[in-house]
């Protein structure tokens, strides 16, 4: 594994008015030493330093892939441009999940990039689910404030036994902190890493209304820099030696990207406040009492309506999945009626 030091600088102008950087010291892992493909092995493209790779999505299927390794709590990480031009109809996601190992009681930490209209702002959503608790996600969703297709970004998820942080470039868009009423709503069991892009025409993009056109194909997704720091660990060895990724544990909570500060803090607040258009929390009909987790704003709940959405919606969103499976009939009718709201 080569050792680099990514030093990740952004301007935060639309949020501070600032300037600031922060630096990660961690490493990127080439893909032959930590990933295989998942799907799709012929839309499957690699550069020849073996540090980066496109996923391609044409008329026969997309693809994916995945770490070769499962994670007790980690630093997952990469450098993403997304598909351009027209790309209603698909779905990039970047997530965690250890849903091939627990069937029905999988944990799952998402980006979701969701199909674009040219001229549009990209909507993306984060979600997090806990012991198979798919019919509690925790989803929010936003814009981006940049087009994704036309340099790289770096997205991050921070796993640790006490919090979650997603991150765009250095700047944390949400943080879930861990409380004891959350109990196994909390992901407690090994993920690995899964990149994937594939064709969700029925939902993603203003509820299925455009639909994907091969016209552009291929769409195609770069990765770059990956980043896997974490404790490597089989599933059935957690329940023999549960405190075996003790050491590492600690060394993720005290590492720079664990901490926010508080100019970052501010940065994340004023992102929250100008590009989130939907947020769980403020779903009373869907959470008559908000989960636990939630720190509810009273001026910023007054932005939002009882169905978690803007009063006035000046973004528009929807709700998906990274990959063609079954859902259950009441995951698919949430879905459904998230989108039928985010239709433009």
């Amino acid at each position: 594994m080569d050792f680099i030091r990514m030093k990740i600088c952004l301007s935060v102008l639309l949020f501070l008015n600032v300037w600031f950087c922060t630096a990660f010291d961690v490493s990127t892992i080439p893909f032959n030493k930590g990933f295989s493909h998942l799907f799709g092995d012929a839309n499957i493209l690699h550069a020849t330093d073996d540090n980066s790779l496109q996923l391609h999505l044409n008329q026969n299927t997309g693809s994916g892939f995945k770490s070769s390794d499962l994670y007790n709590h980690g630093l997952f990480s990469a450098k993403i441009k997304l598909p351009s031009d027209y790309t209603a109809g698909i779905v990039v996601a970047f997530y965690t999940t250890n849903q091939d190992v627990f069937k029905k009681t999988h944990d799952e930490l998402d980006f979701e990039f969701l199909g674009n209209i040219k001229g549009k702002a990209w909507r993306f959503q984060t979600n997090m689910y806990g012991n198979g608790s798919t019919h509690r996600g925790r989803e929010e969703r936003y814009t981006l404030w940049f087009d994704p297709s036309k340099e790289f970004h770096r997205y991050t998820i921070l796993w640790t036994n006490k919090n979650i942080i997603f991150y765009i470039d250095d700047v944390p868009i949400r943080e879930i902190v861990r409380t004891d009423a959350m109990g196994g709503d909390y992901p407690s069991k090994p993920m690995g890493l899964y990149a994937t892009i594939w064709d969700a025409s029925d939902w993603a993009t203003s509820g299925g209304k455009y639909k994907t056109n091969y016209k552009y194909a291929p769409f195609i997704a770069e990765f770059s820099d990956l980043v896997l720091n974490g404790c490597a660990m089989d599933p059935l060895e957690q329940v023999v030696n549960p405190n075996n990724c003790d050491e590492k544990d600690v060394e993720l909570q005290k590492a720079v990207y664990s901490r926010i500060t508080p100019r970052q803090r501010m940065a994340m607040k004023r992102f929250r406040a100008k590009y989130m258009y939907y947020s769980y929390c403020y779903d009373s009909l869907r959470y008559s009492v908000p989960p636990t987790e939630c720190e509810i704003d009273p001026v910023e709940q007054r932005r939002f309506k009882e169905t978690g959405r803007l009063k006035f919606n000046r973004h528009h969103g929807g709700h998906g999945h990274r990959h063609p499976k079954i859902r259950s009939t009441s995951q698919l009718l949430d879905a459904r009626n998230s989108q039928n709201e985010d239709e433009d």
